[in-house]
């Protein structure tokens, strides 16, 4: 869908020295050497204890379309240095002219809950190759991810009330609204207003009228009548535009005329004030005249917390309209992602691994091809264990915290487990089938409901094991002391 949002090429869609690298391996005669890169992020945001994959639809659309036009090679080949001469040779242009993709890419499923470390994609190919496609996909892997964690919270909160996505008009641009509105879906959302959103990815779009609509008229009470006249199956009055409870009242005369046509009135939504208050009184008012079935719609820059709050204060809200909040994932709005090198073919044909060393451990580089393995029990799952494929797990497998190698924890080789990483594309080709975002969606759910419920706490969530194979742990323990004794050497 994202080339068709777009309708050109999207190769560009990267940053100038991934192009600048990529001419390095071509002229160093390294453009075919095969590599391996993990994508992974480094913590939960939102202080979270738990994050939901994302984005991987969006990568498989990328990639099945990934070529340079013409367009995009007489501009890249316009591009200058600092001495004004030309960046890039002919040469390369016409490498990249008939470039064609033989990555194989592993993937955890979208939908999944994920954690810090684990590779959310593996890509292994021409060292060239793999290079380029570093930031489109940490485009599109880190804000679909952000926005379905801050989606899924919000449901946790909701519980079986209605979520409805209202961020279009606040979204950073038409492809963040868009994008957003598809996320917010995978994380729990039943519904949203954007309309294109709902073409593209058979979203459920739900909306009725604005404050305008209203102010149009010379009286509320003709706005809601005229409203319910024209558009009796779609009847959400918004109740606030002078006087929320008075509106209330106008909204029932109005129910009351639409009851007389075979119809009934839908919902009132509430988009200031006091909502817990406003709510309260709003449920008597309706239920009163016979409007028992009526929901209560909420809007006004709301966020988990915010509902959370409103509930313990007993508000009568069944429907929550989120926006801003939610499409800016607004207290946080960036994942952090990042996507390293982890393995590099020699000549001899043995893979040389590789690590990037910091003097903040949390940004030290795992090695190793990499797959995560999930155990679980019967209450759920337990741990998850990254792992090295060239190192097979065979036999009891011990999991050591990779902060602190005293903590480690075993599992016998008939431990039930599922490993995450699946392959999406073998040599370039899409092999993978995806499923639709309704199933997508199932998943989430599914998938929270297999974890102990401390990871989802907003207020210092459990944190959830996850370490590396003792083989792993070592082997990134020889390379960073061979690293650190090589430079002070």
């Amino acid at each position: 869908m994202i080339n068709k949002l777009y309708g050109t090429s999207l190769s560009l869609l990267t940053d100038l020295y991934q192009l600048t690298m990529a001419y390095g391996y071509w002229k160093a005669g390294k453009s075919e050497q095969e590599a391996v890169f993990n994508l992974y992020f480094r913590k939960h945001p939102f202080q979270g204890g738990f994050t939901i994959s994302c984005g991987l639809s969006s990568v498989i659309d990328y990639l099945a379309e990934y070529r340079f036009s013409e367009a995009d090679l007489e501009y890249i080949g316009s591009l200058t240095g600092s001495d004004g001469g030309k960046l890039f040779d002919a040469g390369f242009l016409e490498y990249l002219r008939s470039l064609e993709l033989q990555c194989n890419i592993d993937a955890i499923p979208e939908g999944t809950v994920v954690f810090p470390n684990e590779p959310l994609l593996r890509i292994r190919g021409p060292i060239l190759q793999c290079q380029l496609l570093e930031t489109p996909l940490l485009n599109l892997i880190n804000f679909q991810s952000l926005i379905a964690t801050k989606a899924a919270r919000m449901r946790l909160v909701a519980k079986d009330d209605a979520l409805l996505e209202f961020g279009l008009r606040r979204a950073q641009g038409p492809d963040g609204g868009v994008t957003a509105s598809r996320a917010a879906y995978i994380g729990g959302f039943d519904a949203t207003s954007n309309v294109l959103a709902g073409k593209l990815y058979e979203i459920p779009v739900k909306g009725t009228h604005a404050h305008s609509w209203v102010m149009s008229f010379d009286s509320e009470l003709e706005a809601f009548e005229t409203y319910a006249e024209h558009m009796p199956n779609n009847v959400t009055l918004l109740v606030d535009t002078y006087d929320t409870l008075n509106g209330v009242r106008h909204a029932i005369a109005a129910g009351k005329k639409l009851r007389e046509k075979g119809h009934d009135l839908g919902g009132i939504r509430l988009d200031s004030g006091d909502l817990a208050y406003l709510s309260i009184e709003a449920r008597k008012m309706l239920d009163e005249a016979g409007f028992e079935k009526t929901s209560i719609v909420a809007s006004n820059d709301l966020d988990e917390y915010i509902m959370d709050s409103l509930k313990i204060q007993g508000a009568k809200i069944n429907v929550w309209g989120i926006g801003t909040k939610l499409v800016t994932a607004y207290d946080q709005p960036a994942l952090g992602g990042v996507f390293k090198l982890a393995a590099i073919r020699t000549e001899a044909g043995e893979w040389d691994y590789k690590l990037k060393l910091s003097e903040q451990a949390i940004k030290v580089s795992t090695p190793g091809i990499q797959q995560v393995r999930r155990f679980k029990d019967s209450k759920g799952f337990v741990s998850d264990m990254i792992f090295n494929l060239e190192t097979p797990v065979t036999g009891k497998a011990t999991m050591v915290d990779p902060y602190d190698f005293t903590k480690n924890r075993s599992f016998e080789e008939s431990a039930s487990y599922e490993d995450l990483l699946v392959p999406i594309f073998d040599s370039g080709k899409l092999i993978y089938k995806l499923p639709s975002v309704h199933e997508t969606r199932a998943r989430v759910q599914e998938q929270l409901s297999g974890f102990y419920k401390g990871i989802t706490r907003f207020v210092n969530p459990h944190t959830y094991p996850v370490g590396l194979e003792k083989g792993l742990f070592d082997l990134k323990t020889d390379l960073i002391l061979k690293l650190r004794a090589g430079n002070e050497a």
